[in-house]
């Protein structure tokens, strides 16, 4: 039961929000008649709410629940890390903006820490709530001169260069992600010459930090974060890509000694401590799941330069943050929401906890009944318990609570194409397909060849669809981008379908089928019966058809039938026949001309039908068969992903086992 309380603030604080609320009506005209003065001063001076909860905050080091490697800065990498850190950092200060230069009205105005952590808490408040133009306002003024409000000014901007893809947007988001950094650099603390030096050769006294200077440290770590991932979309070449590579490191760094000073200072203020506690733990959670998730060649390579990761310590921090009234909260809870119900069923095998996911939802959905984040995730929580119908109602209403960010229903839109795709119902599936095509800029490659794909599956198209697709098909690879210097595996996987596509006299084997098979929305199959028998029925009426067609590819279609149906069947928990057609898929290896990708899939999909029956050393067995035997093919990294995601999980259940 979730309780609050309303709270009120220091007359000096009030006035300070009525004289910047004043400004803001005078000199912003085309905010003119969004803002109410005092309904504004009154809801912030008299109504800010707290959320009452009973923290426990960590003494010691012991007793922070934190992976040693966060909290130990290891001797074989630390110095070689430190040179690379430092060089970093005077490589983002010459890319800083002064902020003295910003534009002077509020430089008489002073913001504390205290009330920059309460503002903050109002905007992330007005930002899940879908109130996008109230959080701006309140965050702009201030954003030059408080550690918070140039963060959240520029994670809004952030936001827009990410779901526009659109270049104007994105070098804007840079240059306020440079504001945020040079506005966090001011508040640091900072180390005399002999410190300095003295850091070579000791550990750092974090005793001598504020409050304040703990928090500017935070918020750097966040902000270089943001700005790393952004060098990746700035441009197409490979420095791009080394660029955001060290910029992330040096987060890495920035957040490992956050961690340090969470445990090793005495806080001023406990509400300071909970609200710091909160992001070292979503900070530290977040790199540590994600880097426990890379292929394990990758994670070789990464723990040379001093990241490592552990998923179970991950996603303890990200809980316990969670579970903590700090600023960051709702981020651990987002967080958490995106690993179980979209990292779990894209690139893993293995169920997300969704019970969790149910009581995170329970709770923020009635803080934010009409959040568009929310909502979408309760529709993504529908549709992994395989109930489509409350999946799109769901959807529906992430997709319909707001029209400010329009972008933001193409992820609705896209949910919405796969839960019909699933029920079988092409016609509406082609509709949010079409809305993808035309309003969307994140991968037209992909929405084209999907939206051709789904058109396919009808067998009543008429000639004005068949040019519909014949344009799809042309126009797909036309729009392949690159991302910091790499090609899309996706988008190169589509280019060659397209290939294919008139290569076969204009015709593709349940191309929207297999487009489910590659995002793995298989797994939903396995919640409802009734779904996958209709799936399988629709596999085997195409086997039929194949018998009446000879083309070159005669072999690579039957190939493909034969996965997708072993897949289905495993899903129907049917292992024998599901075995049965994977092995058939396999060995039709030597006669596939082009999709090599088929026999990898069916040999870790065999792997998995093992493990389904507690077969566990045989499953791991098979797995690493395929990852040792099979390379070079369409979409190798995804399923590296998946194998390595596998082979975790049953190791860990063949330890427990045994």
């Amino acid at each position: 039961m979730l309780i609050w309380t309303v709270c009120s603030t220091e007359n000096n604080f009030a006035v300070r929000v009525y004289m910047r609320h004043m400004y803001i009506h005078i000199n912003t005209t085309q905010l003119h008649n969004r803002v109410l003065i005092s309904d504004t001063k009154l809801r912030r001076s008299k109504m800010l709410p707290t959320r009452i909860k009973n923290v426990q905050t960590s003494q010691l080091a012991s007793d922070t629940g934190f992976s040693q490697t966060m909290l130990t800065c290891e001797s074989t990498n630390s110095s070689r890390a430190d040179a690379v850190d430092e060089n970093i950092e005077d490589e983002e200060e010459n890319e800083f903006f002064d902020a003295s230069s910003e534009p002077d009205d509020f430089k008489n105005f002073e913001m504390d820490l205290d009330s920059a952590l309460e503002e903050a808490k109002l905007a992330i408040c007005y930002l899940f709530n879908n109130k996008f133009d109230e959080a701006r306002i309140l965050l702009q003024p201030y954003a030059h001169v408080s550690i918070y409000h140039s963060m959240g000014n520029a994670v809004f901007i952030f936001l827009e260069a990410i779901l526009t893809f659109e270049q104007r947007h994105i070098v804007r988001a840079g240059d306020e992600l440079k504001k945020c950094l040079s506005v966090c650099q001011r508040y640091k603390h900072k180390n005399t010459f002999t410190q300095s030096i003295g850091r070579k050769f000791k550990k750092t006294n974090y005793t001598q930090l504020t409050d304040l200077e703990a928090h500017a440290e935070l918020c750097y770590a966040e902000a270089l974060l943001l700005r790393a991932l952004l060098t990746f979309i700035e441009d197409e070449t490979l420095t791009s890509l080394i660029r955001g590579g060290m910029k992330i490191r040096h987060c890495y760094s920035s957040y490992k000694e956050c961690a340090q000073i969470l445990v090793q200072r005495q806080w001023e203020s406990e509400v300071s401590k909970v609200h710091f506690e909160s992001g070292v733990r979503m900070g530290v959670g977040a790199f540590n799941l994600m880097i426990s998730l890379l292929p394990s060649s990758v994670i070789k390579v990464l723990q040379v330069i001093g990241f490592s990761g552990n998923k179970t310590a991950g996603l303890a921090d990200l809980k316990t943050g969670y579970h903590l009234s700090g600023l960051r909260q709702v981020l651990c809870a987002m967080t958490l929401l995106g690993y179980h119900l979209i990292v779990c069923y894209v690139i893993c095998h293995q169920e997300g906890d969704l019970e969790l996911c149910h009581s995170i939802l329970e709770e923020q959905l009635l803080l934010y009944p009409q959040g568009v984040w929310f909502l979408f995730f309760k529709g993504r929580l529908e549709f992994m318990k395989g109930n489509l119908d409350e999946a799109q109602y769901w959807y529906k209403k992430s997709w319909k609570s707001q029209n400010v960010w329009t972008q933001l229903h193409h992820l609705s839109f896209w949910e919405l194409l796969w839960v019909n795709c699933l029920k079988l119902d092409w016609h509406e599936a082609r509709l949010y397909g079409s809305y993808l095509v035309e309003q969307s800029k994140w991968s037209r490659t992909i929405y084209s060849y999907q939206q051709a794909a789904v058109m396919l599956m009808n067998d009543d198209l008429d000639d004005i669809g068949r040019q519909t697709v014949e344009r799809l098909m042309q126009d797909a690879p036309k729009h392949k981008q690159r991302i910091a210097g790499k090609s899309l595996p996706m988008e190169k996987f589509i280019c060659k379908k397209v290939a294919r596509y008139f290569a076969q006299n204009r015709y593709l084997c349940l191309p929207a089928v297999e487009l489910m098979f590659v995002w793995n929305t298989f797994k939903v199959l396995g919640k409802n019966y009734r779904l996958s028998d209709s799936i399988c029925r629709l596999i085997e009426l195409q086997m039929k058809q194949l018998a009446h067609r000879n083309d070159i590819y005669e072999l690579d279609n039957q190939a493909l039938c034969l996965l997708l149906r072993g897949a289905c069947y495993r899903q129907m928990k049917q292992p024998f026949l599901a075995l049965q057609d994977l092995e058939a898929c396999m060995n039709l290896e030597s006669q596939v001309k082009e999709d090599t990708y088929l026999v990898a899939y069916a040999c870790v999909e065999s792997g998995l039908v093992h493990a389904d029956e507690q077969n566990y050393d045989l499953a791991i067995s098979t797995i690493e068969e395929a990852k040792k035997k099979y390379t070079g093919f369409s979409l190798e990294s995804r399923l590296n992903f998946r194998i390595h995601a596998a082979l975790m999980e049953l190791k860990e259940k063949l330890n427990d086992t045994t």
